[in-house]
């Protein structure tokens, strides 16, 4: 009886998920790590107190520890929830400033990454797959590529920016028609009328890519656009350099494949694309300014100041199909913790606060049937789960209250 009141609480809880957010963010980091001041890290962690991103794209990022600071101060502070790609150096002309994407690890498996060659900098392409319940059956992928194309007005560097996005619409062709894409990154344009934003959305190409605002016109100084305005963050020069001259440029952009509008495996959550931090009153103004008040607190502002010359630019996606959470995210225990909720041939658990001498684990499946039993007197336990048909299993304990959840694939 009580597991299975145990599991209608479990199936209620899955039913309750059946909308599941994705939310993104990309941001040019302004030389990070070693631009003033000290401390961006910190920073950086204070401002995803107001956007916590599953997927985190970024570019300007200068070397590996940078990588490693994101990932462990920034991202995994107090927790293991984020994990990142490889950190690989610009392969592109002489250029020493990097992408990169970090996501989390119970939404998302990286499946592969692979770098584009440009005339200037690299163009960073990962595959992320869902970490859903039904991967293994319906699989859901999504192509994440991010870019940092030429800066600069002028014919020459619209010509860069061009020759860059040439290369991602040609990868293109080397997808599935009805693949999902994101296009993120700093992509300099000063104008919808530019070439490269006219290929971006080209509806010739292999995939057709959409820009999720649809605000077509003259971004540059104009005070018509200035609730999408990502850049810059500072009238001068700021404390570690980068752009000065107030906001007043739309840089910054995620575009996505036009299936994502509509398709309910992988779907864009209408009107949540924002620059993070625009309150829409800033315009040609430090975005820590005292009278750019709104949605977005000054405390926020202040930090966006100090972090970048640029804001980030954020949206949301959603999903029916349902995650294989962690237990941080799905606990009826806290002194039951499952180590690794996606599982082939191992299972490990760690037992916090018992006073108990022995403690039995019982593992059931879908069908409230017990299919193995671990009678221990340890704290840490590896379960073998090789002889486990694939499908969702709950895990009991005669010594402690609640139920775990895991999946074998």
């Amino acid at each position: 009886m009580k597991f299975i009141i145990y599991v209608a609480v479990a199936i209620f809880s899955f039913s309750s998920f059946a909308q599941e957010t994705v939310n993104v963010m990309f941001y040019n980091l302004l030389n990070f790590p070693d631009a003033a001041p000290g401390g961006r890290s910190e920073i950086l962690r204070n401002i995803f107190t107001e956007f916590k991103p599953d997927l985190f794209l970024v570019c300007e990022l200068q070397n590996e520890r940078g990588a490693d600071e994101i990932l462990n101060i920034s991202l995994n502070y107090n927790t293991n929830n984020y994990s990142r790609a490889d950190f690989v150096a610009n392969q592109s002309g002489s250029n020493s400033l990097q992408q990169l994407l970090y996501y989390r690890n119970e939404k998302f498996l990286l499946e592969s990454s692979e770098i584009l060659l440009t005339p200037l900098r690299d163009i960073n392409k990962y595959v992320l797959k869902l970490n859903t319940l039904d991967q293994a059956s319906d699989p859901v992928l999504i192509y994440i590529y991010v870019a940092h194309l030429k800066s600069s007005q002028g014919s020459s560097n619209e010509d860069l920016r061009l020759e860059m996005v040439n290369e991602f619409t040609d990868d293109l062709e080397n997808l599935e028609s009805n693949s999902f894409v994101l296009f993120a990154g700093d992509f300099n344009l000063y104008s919808s009328e530019e070439p490269a934003y006219q290929e971006i959305l080209d509806t010739s190409n292999a995939i057709v890519m959409v820009d999720p605002i649809n605000t077509p016109g003259t971004w540059h100084n104009n005070e018509n656009f200035q609730d999408i305005h990502t850049q810059s963050t500072r009238l001068g020069s700021g404390p570690n350099g980068g752009a000065s001259g107030g906001l007043d440029d739309r840089f910054d952009f995620i575009t996505i494949s036009e299936n994502i509008i509509t398709n309910q495996n992988i779907k864009y959550v209408p009107e949540s694309y924002k620059a993070l931090g625009n309150n829409a009153n800033c315009f040609n103004l430090n975005i820590s300014d005292e009278t750019c008040t709104g949605e977005y607190s000054q405390t926020l502002r202040n930090q966006l100041y100090s972090m970048s010359d640029h804001l980030p630019v954020i949206m949301k996606l959603e999903t029916t199909k349902e995650f294989v959470l962690n237990n941080q995210d799905f606990s009826f225990v806290e002194d039951l913790n499952i180590y690794n909720t996606l599982v082939s041939d191992n299972l490990t658990l760690v037992i916090q606060n018992s006073s108990q001498n022995k403690t039995s684990i019982h593992i059931f499946n879908m069908l409230g049937q017990k299919v193995k039993t671990i009678i221990t007197n340890n704290n840490t336990i590896q379960i073998d789960t090789s002889d486990l048909e694939s499908g969702l299993y709950f895990l009991m304990s005669d010594e402690l209250n609640g139920i775990q959840k895991f999946l074998k694939i």
